[in-house]
């Protein structure tokens, strides 16, 4: 048998190990926060407390602590130089908290550190919010409740603390549903916090030959799109973003400050009612279906070039409606900035500008020379490949004339150098086209290997003009997408996934589910709020009824809780032994011998023999074989036959009440 002081620190041990694991998941949920050091310094921290623990080694002194902690805080801003920030702060909280570690000799030290797991839950929650991340949430609030229950009572198994937190947490849950539904909160995301230098994958406001071509490669989504009614047919999802006017003969680019007054446009054709939402860029443009007819919001600026430009980048997933016409018609002139701005070409490319002035003069129009080019695009044995040719200095020329090789981007560039060698203005706009088709959700998700490239021409009579040059050299990318085209520019597990049927729908349904969460969940707002008011048929809801629904919805919490406390504190049902014992009192307070409320059982049988010895023979033997079946040591075997025969004797047992005396009989 282990002695006391064993046992104690068995105890000791279990409850910092449980303390340590709830650090410890918090941890690793923000692996992908902080640099692989600061993990790996936690949970070398948390192995050597546990070593330390059992070994019975020493901790550190406070002198060495406040030195260990001073250091924290310089490796800290050296490496982010600021202690504010999700990174920042999140990195900081890991090492104090492993810091702490070399202090924990008290219950309350391992209350610190179960907290420490349950603020990392809490920052990793700020970090990411992604449907697949939810069951590890989860998990790690059930591990923390469950620590929290070996901590707080000594002697609690880890089952039973399992257990516990687990009723604890569904009893809990109607009242987080409640208050994320009702509880009013403050306009605006809850989950915008600054996330400091984070690298996120778009499109940029550059574009130089094989730029687009990095982006293909990425199979992550860059925005979803749903549509009110009918969707454009596939070869008009052009989703319009940053628009290049400025070349120096490699790199095209935004024009710097050039913010003028937008043309006014005739919209042909159908209107188109949609809502994008779109994945965090740290850019500041919004991605619409080309052409978009107003600005989607007061802090967003439907630029001169069309393009919808935000007051702030985008770091947060970010939703809106917007209204797009794929056909237009300008009913301005051009400005003579405008056609200066795209007619403008550097030196450089010196066959290109003389086959373009060639293929000008055979034309009879502007309208005439862009078919005139398209055709020698069409059929001069040029390749669409996402592997083309490295270019030399004359990049344009080297295309066109040598290689003849290239993607979306080479195509557009080289098709707009030759407009304005012609001097007729056109522009390179950058974008995406197409998009995967996701019946379980009914919307396109589009993804950053569908980024794309094409020109703008100016044709009087009409306006800008969208002229897609890569369209003559691979119609099919107007109707596929690029991995549909190239299948071998994918990496092997995602041409694993789209090679089988079933595993397509499978990530279409989880995509699905991805996108239900993150507009239903994640971007559950004030507004969103106000409208589930709205269902309810409040009309012109506002913060009081929110208040007035939150209320209502706790008593009704409450009053459920309370239900089940007090059936859970109802007293058990009697067994069989307690039902034979309570029939042999009742039968001895028929005859005027009442057991008392304090009395047990020997208690009693020592009362029947000084009052009544007429029944020692009967029942003494009775209250006796009770006390050792009820708390003498237990016998697994027989324990059913004994209950029984005890039961069975006590049905026997006829007593009645004499004048002066009393007499037993016992039933044959």
């Amino acid at each position: 048998m282990a002695s006391a002081p064993q046992a104690a620190d068995g105890e000791a041990l279990r409850s910092l190990a449980w303390a340590c694991a709830a650090f410890a998941g918090g941890v690793l949920l923000n692996l992908e926060r902080v640099p692989s050091w600061t993990a790996a310094t936690a949970l070398l921290l948390i192995a050597w407390r546990l070593a330390t623990e059992r070994s019975g080694l020493r901790l550190p002194g406070t002198v060495a602590r406040a030195l260990l902690a001073l250091g924290v805080v310089a490796v800290v801003l050296w490496r982010f130089h600021t202690l504010n920030g999700l990174a920042a702060g999140t990195a900081m909280l890991m090492l104090m908290s492993a810091l702490k570690l070399l202090e924990t000799r008290a219950r309350r030290d391992q209350f610190v550190m179960v907290g420490a797991g349950l603020f990392l839950l809490l920052a990793a929650c700020l970090d990411r919010q992604s449907l697949v991340r939810v069951p590890l949430y989860a998990l790690q609030v059930w591990l923390c409740c469950s620590a929290l229950a070996v901590v707080a009572s000594a002697g609690c198994e880890g089952r039973a603390a399992l257990r516990l937190a687990g009723r604890s947490l569904l009893l809990a849950l109607p009242l987080a549903v409640l208050l994320f539904l009702f509880f009013p909160r403050l306009q605006g995301a809850f989950w915008a916090i600054p996330r400091g230098g984070e690298a996120l994958t778009g499109l940029s406001d550059t574009m130089s030959p094989g730029s687009i071509v990095k982006l293909v490669a990425s199979y992550n989504s860059a925005f979803r799109v749903q549509f009110a009614a009918r969707a454009p047919p596939a070869e008009e999802l052009y989703w319009r973003g940053p628009v290049l006017h400025d070349f120096d003969g490699h790199t095209w680019r935004r024009a710097s400050g050039a913010f003028h007054l937008r043309q006014r446009l005739q919209y042909l054709g159908t209107p188109y009612r949609y809502r994008v939402a779109l994945e965090p860029t740290r850019q500041r443009w919004w991605f619409a279906l080309d052409t978009p007819a107003q600005s989607s919001d007061a802090n967003v600026l439907l630029t001169y070039d069309n393009q919808l430009l935000g007051a702030e980048a985008l770091t947060e997933p970010l939703s809106f409606d917007a209204v797009s016409y794929t056909r237009t018609r300008a009913l301005e002139p051009l400005g003579a900035f405008g056609r200066q701005q795209d007619t403008t070409l550097p030196p450089g490319n010196p066959r290109s500008v003389a086959l373009a002035q060639t293929l000008r003069q055979r034309a009879g129009s502007d309208a005439d020379f862009v078919q005139a080019t398209l055709e020698y695009l069409r059929s001069s044995g040029f390749v669409y490949t996402l592997t083309p040719e490295a270019l030399g200095a004359d990049p344009v020329d080297d295309f066109l004339f040598d290689t003849r090789a290239g993607f979306c981007g080479h195509y557009a560039s080289a098709f707009v150098t030759l407009m304005r060698a012609a001097q007729v203005p056109a522009h390179v706009v950058t974008g995406y086209l197409g998009g995967e088709w996701n019946p379980i959700g009914d919307y396109f998700l589009v993804r950053q290997s569908d980024a794309h490239a094409w020109a703008e021409v100016w044709l009087e009579g009409r306006g800008w003009t969208r002229i897609d040059p890569t369209a003559v050299v691979e119609p099919e990318r107007l109707r596929r997408g690029v991995f549909d085209l190239l299948p071998d520019a994918l990496a092997t597990r995602e041409r694993l996934l789209r090679g089988s049927a079933w595993l397509t729908r499978a990530l279409q349904r989880w995509d699905a589910a991805n996108a239900w969460w993150s507009d239903h969940v994640v971007k559950f707002d004030y507004s969103a709020q106000l409208d589930l008011l709205g269902r309810f048929g409040i009309r012109s809801p506002d913060v009081r009824y929110l208040g007035w629904a939150f209320m209502l919805a706790l008593l009704g919490w409450l009053t459920i809780i309370a239900w089940h406390i007090g059936r859970s504190a109802r007293p058990a049902a009697p067994d069989a032994l307690a039902r034979a014992y309570a029939r042999l009192c009742r039968k001895l307070a028929r005859i005027g011998e009442p057991r008392a409320p304090y009395q047990g059982p020997l208690s009693l049988a020592e009362t029947l023999r000084a009052r009544r010895p007429d029944l020692s023979d009967r029942v003494q033997p009775l209250l006796r074989r009770y006390t050792q079946l009820r708390y003498g040591p237990a016998a697994p075997a027989t324990r059913a036959q004994d209950i029984e025969e005890f039961r069975r004797a006590v049905a026997r047992l006829s007593l009645s009440r004499a004048v002066g005396a009393a007499s037993v009989n016992i039933a044959r």
